[in-house]
């Protein structure tokens, strides 16, 4: 991987001035998905990200690689079906970091107990032979026994059923490592400035500032995928001023507690809240993921903030269920990411009622642009892309491989207990870094260690301190006070490893700081 997954290395062939089959813009779940299934059909392609791999929405979601309980009730059958064949084959192609993940939903009335019971057997339907296991209606006793902590009064029993869980940052990492080996080329800190047309006034190609080093490169590319979330519309914009709005920004935060609040193995789903939203609480790293809220916001941000009323709605709806509820001071991090949906046609629309389907746009220019979607699903967003973009330039038609291929760190064999898990097959050699200095853990309560850090740096393209603690490990996620704590020795470890000054050690501190502050409730 040092040759191939490296900056310097991509950054050579942006100076070849060769031309590109398809340039991607996005470096999210769904360029990566647009960029995997184009290097699978032969397709010489480079995806560019400006910011780091899957720093905005991606990296924030719920950690769930599910069909969608939520969609089955609006009726949308077609969408269930489709992400729960997703989900198969990501459990399939990358089961280092897609696991099985049981659900109870705690029943509190007998008509409850008709509509999920019946529902669920209806999820399992839909999967068919991909599914994950039976749901079953479990007794008030064993309900309680697998849910310490659970409210009991009124409490009948409760659905168990069964999704998918993952680490939605890790994945984006394996995802551009697996670009790389089979021929792309993925560079994060390049940002698209500017598009290139020629005289019919057709795209072909783009300008492009590696932000890291202000040097610019214009691109020349025969398709150009603009896959930036809710970052569409900038960039249709740089097509055309006058295009309008595409896509609306839906917030959705997330509270981290300790696993006390919630010591089961199995998450908690909560379907009809107070406000009609989902509440899940979700096992995951050893502690508890609280999430999520549905709130529309105007202008996206690369950073959004939590809001006070997402805060006090997670915190009131959990404290109804379990007998220990957690408070503000006992949020380890709290995290928020935008969802793209796709404009509603009527303004009138609630955010929880518009489709998470995704939809391809092309330009008069052929700029190829993809909305909506979620994680799941990433895989078929690709593939539905190239396929337009093969039909709508006359390419001829290639068959995608995506749906057997596996991701980078594919390994049947995962010990979920091994802090070094989600590396997979890339574990055997990290551990073989440390070669018995386990103790020497830069968190120990984390499990971070020192040689994480370079091996970020090194193998996963890592270029600053919230790289490596917001991404390529999740400490910034798990307990933002304690990332703060061990920054300063991740910034000195980068440094070293890039030969960079102590100015920029200085900045990087004083940055990540200020950046995990938000991450806490004061």
């Amino acid at each position: 991987m040092e040759n191939i997954f490296n900056r310097d290395y991509v950054l050579q062939q942006l100076d070849s001035g060769e031309t590109w089959d398809v340039l991607v813009i996005g470096g999210g779940a769904t360029g990566l998905g647009v960029a995997l299934d184009a290097v699978s059909r032969g397709y010489k392609t480079l995806l560019v990200e400006q910011a780091d791999f899957a720093k905005g929405t991606s990296s924030r979601s719920t950690k769930l690689v599910h069909g969608g309980v939520r969609y089955l009730a609006q009726g949308d059958v077609k969408l269930v079906r489709e992400a729960c064949i997703e989900r198969g084959l990501l459990q399939k192609n990358a089961p280092h970091l897609v696991k099985n993940q049981t659900f109870i939903i705690p029943v509190y009335n007998f008509w409850d107990k008709i509509k999920y019971t019946v529902g669920l057997k209806v999820y399992d339907w839909i999967a068919g032979k991909l599914s994950l296991g039976k749901s079953v209606f479990v007794s008030r006793s064993e309900t309680l026994q697998q849910l310490p902590g659970i409210k009991e009064e009124g409490l009948l029993g409760g659905v168990l059923y069964h999704d998918g869980q993952f680490d939605d940052s890790r994945l984006a990492i394996n995802i551009a490592q697996s670009i790389a080996e089979n021929g792309g080329f993925v560079l994060n800190y390049a940002q698209v400035t500017g598009l290139l047309k020629n005289q019919n006034d057709k795209l072909n190609g783009a300008i492009v500032v590696d932000t890291e080093k202000s040097g610019s490169y214009h691109i020349k590319a025969k398709s150009i995928v603009n896959a930036t979330g809710v970052f569409v519309d900038d960039i249709l914009k740089m097509d055309d001023a006058e295009a309008g709005q595409t896509v609306v920004a839906s917030q959705g935060i997330h509270l981290v507690v300790d696993k006390k609040f919630y010591p089961s193995a199995h998450a908690l789903m909560i379907p009809e809240t107070s406000d009609g939203r989902v509440l899940f609480a979700v096992p995951w790293h050893n502690e508890v993921v609280l999430g999520t809220t549905d709130t529309p916001v105007g202008q996206p941000s690369m950073e959004p903030r939590a809001l006070e009323k997402e805060i006090n709605f997670i915190l009131q709806t959990a404290s109804a269920y379990l007998h220990q509820p957690p408070t503000r001071k006992d949020v380890l991090s709290v995290f928020a990411g935008l969802r793209p949906l796709a404009a509603p046609e009527k303004g009138s629309q609630k955010t929880k009622e518009i489709s998470r389907s995704h939809k391809i746009i092309t330009s008069s220019s052929d700029l190829f642009t993809i909305i909506g979607g979620k994680w799941t699903t990433f895989r078929k967003m690709g593939e539905d892309m190239i396929d337009t973009i093969e039909h709508h330039l006359q390419w001829p038609s290639k068959k995608t491989t995506t749906e057997t291929k596996r991701i980078h760190g594919f390994s049947e064999t995962v010990n979920w207990n091994d802090p070094f898990y989600f590396y997979g097959a890339d574990a055997a050699a990290l551990k073989k870094n440390i070669n018995g200095a386990h103790n020497t853990w830069l968190s120990e309560s984390l499990k971070i260690h020192e040689e994480q850090v370079r091996w970020a740096v090194r193998h996963e393209m890592a270029r600053t301190v919230e790289d490596v603690l917001a991404r390529r490990t999740r400490a910034l996620l798990l307990d933002a006070k304690e990332s703060i704590r061990i920054c300063s020795d991740v910034a000195y470890i980068i440094a070293n490893e890039l030969n960079l000054d102590r100015d920029w050690i200085d900045e990087q501190i004083n940055s990540y700081t200020q950046l995990a502050a938000q991450y806490q409730l004061a």
